[in-house]
């Protein structure tokens, strides 16, 4: 099997990102959604980028913002990928020149192929939990068996990730990456060092 990717997403501090880079994250999560506990302003998302070491991709986390809101941003933030955590259709994820990854929430009975298919430009397909009116960071996870396999995209596995359940959910659904954020969480918004270690060593012993 191939190796398994790892974002840690809801940064908020420097301490944080370094934390999550040394332990050998692929990349972090920064959220511009002001109703997240974890979201972060501009000014905390360049401190952050600015103190991280080389190879460690930055992803931008959004939901339903405009186009000049998104546009803003960007011009301040050197984010290298973007991701649509609300109800985005495939316009309104283009056109940034950058890549991005499409947020899908999965509830029983979803066709998950059939809302996969319109993002054919997306770089990946982020799977997490549907909880009405919450657009992600729930903290629970769905029923992996049905992230579907063999897809042309890469699938992220996102919802109700820890240390302790990442080794059977990768073994159980194979994907791209994992997400996670409040799994190596002390609380909302702040990581805890060692979580985020126990982590990583479960995602690179799957």
């Amino acid at each position: 099997m191939s190796v398994v990717r790892s974002k840690i997403c809801g940064i908020t501090r420097v301490e944080d990102a370094l934390a999550a880079a040394e332990a050998g994250a692929d990349a972090i999560g920064l959220v511009f959604y002001p109703k997240s506990p974890r979201a972060v302003s501009v000014q905390q998302a360049r401190t952050i980028i600015a103190a991280l070491p080389p190879f460690v991709t930055t992803v931008g986390l959004f939901v339903n913002a405009s186009r000049c809101e998104l546009g803003e941003i960007l011009d301040a933030v050197p984010l290298d990928m973007l991701q649509f955590h609300g109800d985005e259709r495939p316009a309104d994820c283009e056109g940034y020149h950058r890549p991005y990854i499409k947020a899908l929430r999965v509830k029983p009975d979803d066709d998950v192929v059939a809302q996969i298919e319109p993002y054919g430009n997306a770089s990946g397909i982020l799977l997490d939990t549907f909880v009405a009116g919450v657009p992600g960071g729930t903290g629970l996870a769905f029923d992996w068996s049905l992230v579907p396999r063999h897809l042309d995209r890469p699938i992220i596995l996102a919802g109700g990730l820890t240390p302790e359940n990442v080794r059977s959910a990768i073994e159980q659904t194979q994907p791209y990456a994992v997400d996670v954020s409040g799994g190596v969480e002390a609380r909302h918004g702040i990581k805890d060092a060692d979580k985020i270690r126990a982590f990583m060593r479960a995602v690179k012993g799957a």
